[in-house]
């Protein structure tokens, strides 16, 4: 497979094109930190990589190289070639690179090329990649211009800031809806992870779209995703944009996604028992995290209100039966209006000089679209 394409420094073109990247970093190395687009085919693995470094260490780089030929040699060595061939078929328009771009990289690519295939790698490799990610994120953070929405829980901040063009959704970065209720089935990603998709995310607003960015108001932690201080700074600086709703319309949101599609979605991946008791499990520990504020008397009516719902749930014949999410209603109006509005409206009363238009959707979208 010759190909004329020559080795690359252009790492702003490799993150806005989402150009397919093969890692051959160890395991371990990529489970540390990685980019959205990247596929981990290490030349070595964890103990391999264990084994060489000793070596060096002990005898140099010479005594490490013929150590590493030796550990990856025969059907091994086939193996892993015949991985970063499938690779080159499915991606011709990708790259490769190691931690440096060095001595990896440069073996990945002359093995590809002794089996017929030219791939090009990514000088600076990953550390480079990484800088450049960074660098770019403290830039932008200054650079552009933010527009935050902002509303209580329930008002469907996260549907609504879909209809702006220039969005970024700090939630699906972290994949994590926020709030103590907020996880979901996909495990959240690590924090180098969360922040090079969200470099990536601020590049591709400023080089691809136009206007102000618009972002969801959260804390500075997203689960166990931390915004970068700079950025979050910034946010508490910029505009606001309040999202109101009725309380029943906030009700009915917050049943949809934490309840419905989350019941749903432990069932479609456990069964219906399991589900049911993997939901169960969901609702009792997220309500535990927030007793301390919540109080241990309100804790336990809401969490007899929970089990009565589930219970409910559980004897309907079918999700879609009429009724069958009714009891779940009795808690979440109690949590929202005891829990989460007072504490929405205490600090947004802090806010109050940033709010620039405050409506339900329809008037923000016509305000700021039109």
């Amino acid at each position: 497979m010759p190909s004329n394409r020559s080795n690359t420094n252009n790492y702003l073109e490799l993150f806005l094109n989402d150009i397919p990247l093969m890692d051959v970093r160890a395991p371990v190395e990529f489970s540390r930190g990685a980019f959205p687009q990247a596929i981990n085919l290490p030349l070595m693995n964890d103990e391999e990589r264990r084994l060489i470094g000793i070596r060096y260490k002990q005898a140099g780089q010479d005594s490490a190289i013929e150590l590493g030929h030796q550990l990856v040699s025969g059907e091994l060595k086939a193996q892993r070639i015949k991985s970063w061939q499938d690779f080159a078929q499915q991606y011709p328009e990708g790259y490769l690179y190691c931690f440096r771009g060095g001595l990896r990289s440069r073996t990945t690519q002359q093995w590809m090329r002794q089996a017929g295939v030219e791939y090009p790698l990514i000088t600076g490799g990953y550390k480079a990649m990484r800088r450049f990610l960074l660098d770019s994120l403290e830039a932008l953070t200054q650079k552009l211009e933010f527009v935050v929405l902002s509303g209580r829980t329930g008002t469907g901040k996260t549907r609504v800031l879909k209809h702006f063009p220039n969005h970024i959704d700090l939630e699906a970065l972290a994949r994590h809806r926020g709030s103590s209720f907020g996880q979901t089935l996909t495990p959240q990603p690590g924090q180098i992870d969360f922040e090079n998709s969200l470099a990536i995310a601020l590049l591709k607003a400023h080089h691809q779209q136009q206007g102000p960015v618009y972002v969801e108001d959260e804390s500075r932690l997203i689960g166990r995703c931390a915004l970068p201080l700079s950025f979050k700074n910034r946010l508490s600086e910029s505009p606001l944009i309040v999202l109101e709703a009725s309380l029943e319309d906030r009700i009915e949101v917050v049943l949809q996604d934490y309840v419905i599609d989350m019941s749903r979605a432990f069932i479609e991946r456990e069964g219906t028992g399991p589900g049911m008791q993997a939901f169960a499990r969901y609702l009792f520990d997220s309500l535990e995290r927030i007793e301390r504020r919540l109080g241990s008397e309100r804790k336990q009516t809401i969490l007899a209100q929970m089990k009565d719902a589930l219970a409910h749930q559980a004897k309907a014949d079918g999700l879609d039966e009429p009724g069958a999410y009714d009891g779940h209603r009795v808690w979440i109006r109690q949590l929202l209006s005891e829990y989460y509005d007072p504490m929405y409206d205490y600090q947004l009363e802090k806010k109050q000089e940033r709010v620039r238009i405050r409506g339900d959707k329809n008037k923000l979208l016509k305000e700021l679209l039109q």
